[in-house]
């Protein structure tokens, strides 16, 4: 579940401190604490604080097709934040996209998912901004897109084809009569990941405009069926068993969720930062209810693909020196201390290979990626040590990368297409690794 660039952008915020708030004055505390849980839940930290910036003081760039976008500063500062706003102006800015004095907003605010949000949980953001936040005195940073795509009239138009009607009315799963427990779980999952995680803005491909293929499961099957933010493809929510969420049990879910790991794999990427910022601090009824609605979800093929089997004759080629191919040769220099092998890794340490969705995902972007800079796991309060992989793009030519990853994709049981150097030379380019070494 991650936030969007142009119209994907959580996955660049940086490590912070939550700052010392104000006074509430006359606010009520109930909502304001209410309000910093939903801004947790929001994860409004992750896009409104540049790196080694204040909480909620804007200035984090998204870079889009058209040029730079930067973060707006949302503390309460009346003359560079937005102390002067009123509920209505707030409530248009946040789920409706037209921000007070700048008229329409880019869409790297993901008002179409917040747009979801009920009046009552707007209120206590609300309170929460005005009221249990630090102001900082910080202008916003005009954007560099050139006259005349820096007319923000289309936006108005964009607005109108692709973002949903605002909700009104209690939230879903609060109070709400259901059939049974279980569909009332379901239905504040639903409301969680649709409107305040804005899971689909990173999770699901995008249309010809940079729209979401589908904002919610009744648009179709592409909803969060995974897509590619910033290098890292993140990954199929839906039920495959191989790709997707399929094998994963309620359980799981939650587990990764809160602790960024579980047996299946580890957080990295943007989605190391949405658990280290949001979804740790969430409660486990609210965890619980996200699992159970992404479970509801079915696989994006009609049928979804056949479960793999492990198949131990990879390990075993492996001990004995049986494969000696370029692939199974780079896997053993500098892959297997940590992924054995057997390719299981070891548990909530180092994520396994054999039969990892990311490992089988139709596009293999995020394995290049990790393949060639590496990644850090988020350090939680329930899982606080943050193991690391290196990265090989210095060690490694593209050849050997294309080989090794090849070889993870298709051993142990996994099967997924094979991937080319030319593949490899794209990712690196696009992610500012270290050039290839010369052999």
């Amino acid at each position: 579940m991650m936030k969007p660039y142009l119209i994907a952008a959580f996955s660049l915020a940086a490590s912070h401190a939550w700052a010392q708030a104000p006074a509430a004055g006359n606010a009520d505390a109930q909502m304001i604490r209410q309000g910093e849980y939903l801004s947790r839940a929001a994860d409004c930290v992750a896009c409104h604080t540049a790196p080694g910036g204040k909480p909620y003081a804007g200035g984090l760039p998204f870079e889009t097709p058209i040029g730079t976008v930067y973060s707006s500063n949302i503390t309460p500062d009346k003359d560079t934040g937005i102390g002067g706003y009123s509920y209505e102006d707030f409530d248009r800015a946040l789920r409706h996209g037209v921000g007070k004095g700048t008229g329409n907003l880019y869409p790297a605010m993901p008002y179409p998912s917040y747009a979801r949000i009920q009046p009552d949980d707007v209120k206590a953001l609300y309170a929460y901004f005005m009221h249990g936040v630090a102001p900082v005195s910080q202008r916003n940073k005009d954007t560099d897109i050139p006259w005349p795509l820096s007319m923000r009239w289309p936006l108005g138009i964009w607005r109108g084809l692709f973002a949903p009607d605002v909700a009104s009315g209690p939230v879903p799963g609060a109070g709400q009569q259901a059939a049974t427990a279980g569909d009332a779980e379901v239905l504040r999952g639903r409301y969680l990941v649709e409107g305040l995680g804005h899971c689909s803005a990173c999770h699901t491909p995008r249309g010809f405009a940079l729209q979401e293929k589908a904002s919610t499961d009744a648009d179709g099957p592409a909803f969060l069926s995974g897509a590619v933010v910033d290098g890292w493809l993140a990954k199929d929510l839906r039920g495959d068993v191989n790709s997707g969420l399929g094998g994963w049990s309620k359980e799981d879910i939650v587990a990764f969720l809160k602790s960024g790991r579980n047996a299946h794999s580890a957080a990295f990427g943007g989605m190391a930062q949405v658990v280290q910022d949001s979804t740790q601090y969430m409660s486990d009824t609210d965890l619980n209810a996200i699992a159970a609605y992404l479970k509801t979800l079915k696989p994006a093929g009609k049928e979804g693909t056949p479960k793999l089997a492990y198949n131990e004759a990879t390990g075993q080629a492996l001990r004995t020196g049986g494969d000696k191919s370029d692939g199974a040769i780079t896997f053993l220099n500098n892959c297997a201390a940590c992924h054995r092998s057997s390719g299981k890794g070891y548990a909530e340490t180092f994520p396994q290979l054999a039969q990892s969705s990311t490992v089988l995902s139709k596009d293999p972007a995020s394995l290049i990626h990790l393949v060639l800079k590496g990644a850090q796991m988020p350090g939680t309060r329930s899982a606080p040590t943050a193991y690391a992989m290196p990265g090989f793009d210095y060690r490694l030519t593209d050849g050997e990368v294309a080989a090794v990853v090849t070889f993870v994709r298709n051993s142990w049981g996994n099967q997924a297409p094979a991937v080319s150097a030319d593949q490899v030379a794209k990712v690196r380019k696009e992610v500012g690794a270290e050039p290839a070494p010369v052999r």
